[in-house]
């Protein structure tokens, strides 16, 4: 039998943190595909430390959570320049999990649990500066010393304080709806898809805030609101819309998932027929607070979609 080498060894200590690694990377990318190339990366840093190198990290979970979070700052930098390209509004990519079934061995899935990962939370994340957000999840969410930040950051100590401090304010102005447990969420979402079967739109509007917004994302490849819709009325109206450009039986397509630990629904892609439109791929959550809908998300880009676990699967 072998004897393991030290990278065998090391890399058995990287296997530890990896689930804590790609929550990270998420929290801060938005992106499933960016948070496992960040850890990734990260794992090839550690690899590429001579002996040296790695006696001199004291604290390996804490040293790969500042790596991770520098690796993430230069995606963030990178994906503003793309986003002035992107069409429309962006959502974070969604986490999809099966409703009322056990929580797989994901990593991303199972982090997707903590209530700092809900969609609304990561919304106003991504208002943030690339800075700004590091800073803040780094120290707020992970407890990395300043002095750890600013050196990702390569920036003085202060500065990333007032990195974080602007997060952190920001966040507080924000103040995205905290999680509401299942139960809750699940008898209004049934309430509000009654009341559009129905047609009924004052039903509808009781059920959504007085501030509700609408933000779909789709970058030009698929059928969602490219600009954002507030207010209930115009989106109780915008709904039952929709039920007139697709064919009978559209509601009864949906399926209940979990959508970053939210109860949300899975519509899977129809043909068009009868005049009536094709339909996309959408995966769909709200956010709510007391007893109200404050927001919905419709996520229709296809490559945001390409490792949703779907229904059935």
């Amino acid at each position: 039998m072998a004897t393991p080498t030290a990278l065998d060894t090391l890399a058995a200590e990287f296997a530890a943190h990896r689930s804590h690694l790609i929550g990270v990377a998420y929290r801060l990318t938005g992106t499933r595909a960016d948070a496992e190339d960040a850890v990734q990366e990260s794992w090839l840093r550690l690899a590429g430390l001579d002996d040296a190198g790695r006696a001199a990290i004291r604290d390996l979970r804490g040293w790969l959570t500042t790596v991770t979070g520098r690796i993430c700052l230069d995606r963030l930098k990178s994906a503003a320049a793309q986003r002035e390209k992107y069409v429309g509004n962006w959502l974070p990519e969604p986490v999809v999990t099966p409703f009322g079934r056990p929580v797989s061995e994901d990593p991303l899935e199972a982090a997707v649990r903590d209530d700092g990962l809900r969609m609304a939370a990561l919304v106003v994340l991504d208002k943030l500066t690339p800075e700004q957000r590091v800073a803040f999840v780094l120290h707020d969410a992970f407890s990395v010393p300043f002095a750890e930040i600013a050196d990702a950051l390569g920036v003085s100590v202060e500065a990333a304080r007032q990195h974080a401090s602007r997060g952190r304010k920001a966040l507080a102005d924000a103040d995205p709806a905290p999680r509401v447990p299942l139960e809750d969420q699940a008898k209004i979402l049934e309430k509000f898809v009654a009341a559009l079967h129905q047609g009924d739109i004052r039903a509808m509007t009781a059920l959504l805030a007085p501030d509700v917004v609408l933000i779909g994302d789709s970058d030009g490849k698929g059928r969602t609101a490219r600009q954002l819709i507030l207010g209930p009325d115009k989106i109780a109206r915008f709904f039952i819309g929709l039920t007139r450009k697709y064919a009978p039986g559209m509601l009864e397509r949906g399926e209940p998932v979990l959508v970053n630990g939210d109860l949300g629904m899975y519509l899977a892609p129809m043909p068009g027929r009868d005049g009536f439109l094709a339909l996309d791929e959408h995966v769909q959550s709200v956010s709510i607070r007391d007893g109200k809908i404050v927001a919905i998300y419709d996520v229709v880009n296809p490559d945001k979609l390409t490792r949703i676990t779907r229904p059935g699967a």
